[in-house]
């Protein structure tokens, strides 16, 4: 009898825990052949991606390795980029593999057989079709675009000590991504001055956050919208909301009423969409290219399952919020409920448990809200927010180390802060 083959494209916060998962459950016993596809070598969790285009945290050394994670946790790492997918044949088709994403061939394309495929691919910036956004914003969806963005963040630092000006940085988007890296910047150029940019400080920071609608944060309630506007002022970013944005230029965004708002630096991080290839796979997707499932995580054909932001799920009538804790959930639940299905048991429906949400306003604060036993809101700022926020970081290294190698990372981190810079300095 044929082992069974479950491919997982995406390591990301689904799919890396997942294949940590079924690596424990099923690999090591050989009860399942399971292999990670990811287009990048390393995993970095998505939510410290401001923190890493900011320089507070340096990739190279908060990032996890796939090939020695799938070696200590049974399963196998394909480097790779989806490009094609043979329902009746069952394979996937890899796009050939370059040297530094353009140079010579390593590889070429290449097939991937399964049995059983999942689809963790996640989410990327959805720019509504906004004339000038591609070519002139930073996108925060990918590792390589938050070190651009840290890159030129340290040129212009050197251009504000030679010439004296101020840096201006305009954030469309009043999410957590946007409201995170504006209060991050201030943080890192606290930090900068302290590392011979005599003349920048946070008064020649020009951060301005823009929101098309009436607050920022608005998912998270009333509150916390007020509580994070209130913060972000304090540290002398500019919140505008009921602000359009109708196009993008080279340094400035064009509101809806042609006002000009400008900027040194665009970026973009309002609103999220699945990559545009779901859609060309053959199965029923919504507007924003999610491909549709059912309880169990199943799409339409009965042997891919979806999980995480490339997922379309509703659970009554509202639907599975994009958030990280969501991609986590889903993969705990498969994690489960496919040993189960291999060894012909059935399994309950996924059902997503909204635990709250916490933004991190960098060292200053943090604010957000989490779920009471009555499913009631409860707002929390302040240390205790700060604290809950860095302890779900900690729960997602557990989930891929276990608590032993958690806490020698945590402790490694203490060491480490007492050696290197405080900041990424190249």
């Amino acid at each position: 009898m044929q082992i069974p083959r479950v491919v997982v494209v995406g390591g990301g916060a689904g799919g890396m825990p997942l294949v940590t998962y079924l690596g424990k459950r099923l690999g090591r016993r050989g009860r399942a052949h399971i292999t990670l596809v990811d287009n990048e070598l390393i995993h970095i969790w998505k939510p410290r991606f401001h923190e890493v285009a900011t320089g507070v945290i340096d990739a190279s050394m908060d990032a996890i390795d796939y090939r020695a994670h799938a070696r200590r946790n049974h399963y196998n790492f394909h480097q790779g980029r989806l490009i094609g997918l043979d329902r009746e044949r069952k394979v996937i088709r890899l796009a050939a593999l370059q040297e530094n994403g353009g140079g010579p061939e390593v590889l070429p394309e290449r097939e991937i057989p399964y049995d059983y495929l999942v689809l963790a691919v996640g989410s990327q910036g959805n720019d509504f079709n906004t004339p000038g956004v591609q070519e002139h914003c930073f996108f925060l969806d990918r590792r390589a675009q938050a070190e651009r963005f840290q890159q030129r963040l340290l040129n212009m630092a050197m251009a504000v000590d030679y010439y004296d000006k101020p840096l201006r940085i305009a954030i469309v988007g009043g999410g957590a991504t946007g409201v995170e890296l504006a209060a991050e910047l201030h943080h890192a150029v606290s930090l900068l001055h302290g590392y011979g940019h005599e003349k920048l400080d946070r008064s020649k920071l020009d951060v301005t956050v823009i929101e098309a609608g009436p607050r920022i944060l608005a998912p998270l309630g009333e509150r916390v919208s007020e509580a994070a506007t209130g913060h972000l002022r304090e540290l002398g970013v500019t919140v505008l909301t009921d602000t359009m944005i109708k196009e993008a230029r080279e340094n400035a965004f064009i509101t809806k009423s042609d006002e000009e708002i400008p900027g040194d630096m665009l970026v973009w991080a309002a609103g999220i969409k699945a990559p545009a290839f779901l859609t060309e796979l053959g199965l029923p997707c919504n507007r924003l290219n999610q491909i549709e499932v059912n309880t169990h995580l199943l799409s339409a054909d009965e042997s891919i399952y979806v999980i995480g932001d490339a997922a379309a799920l509703k659970t009554g009538d509202k639907q599975v919020p994009p958030r990280a804790q969501s991609a986590l959930q889903m993969a705990k639940y498969l994690g489960k409920a496919l040993p189960a299905r291999l060894a012909g048991k059935k399994t309950g429906d996924f059902v997503y448990r909204d635990q709250g949400s916490l933004v991190s306003l960098s060292e200053y604060s943090s604010v957000g809200v989490l779920m009471g036993g009555l499913r009631n809101r409860v707002f929390i700022e302040g240390w205790l927010a700060r604290i809950t926020y860095v302890s779900l970081y900690r729960l997602h290294q557990a989930a891929l180390y276990g608590w032993p190698r958690t806490l020698l990372l945590l402790l490694a981190g203490r060491f480490n802060k007492l050696l290197r810079p405080r900041l990424k300095l190249h």
